[in-house]
């Protein structure tokens, strides 16, 4: 069994509101194997508990413009690890410090991943080319 359609749709969905917030370590696993009660987590970082809530903020309305309710949320009064339950999709947005001390890529890196979209995973913009004197 694999994450279903619906699942990666708001893996999508949720890693793009993730990163018009500046969330970093963009990372989506499929967990469908391994648990029965959803297909797929993903973890975003960001760097001071304002920036998390705003992550979450814009996951939360993201996803609801596509007809997606969590069914729960935990961690949001600290602010350095908060979880979102959508049933077929978890998303973790945690501190930089909590993401490399519970290190949740670890835990699951026997699962496949999740491809994300360019434009939440791409390149960094190179920088430009100095100019020739030619």
């Amino acid at each position: 069994m694999t994450a279903t359609d619906r699942a990666v749709e708001l893996v999508h969905a949720a890693a793009r509101a993730a990163s018009d917030k500046l969330a970093t370590d963009l990372l989506a696993f499929d967990v469908s194997e391994q648990l029965a009660i959803t297909d797929a987590f993903l973890l975003a970082s960001a760097s001071n508990e304002r920036q998390v809530k705003a992550v979450v903020d814009e996951v939360e309305d993201k996803l609801r413009e596509i007809g997606a309710k969590p069914v729960r949320r935990e961690g949001e009064r600290d602010g350095r690890w908060v979880l979102i339950d959508y049933g077929d999709v978890v998303v973790h947005v945690q501190h930089e410090e909590e993401r490399r001390f519970y290190a949740l890529e670890r835990l699951w890196r026997d699962c496949p991943t999740i491809g994300l979209p360019a434009d939440v995973t791409g390149p960094p913009s190179a920088p430009s080319a100095p100019a020739s004197d030619a």
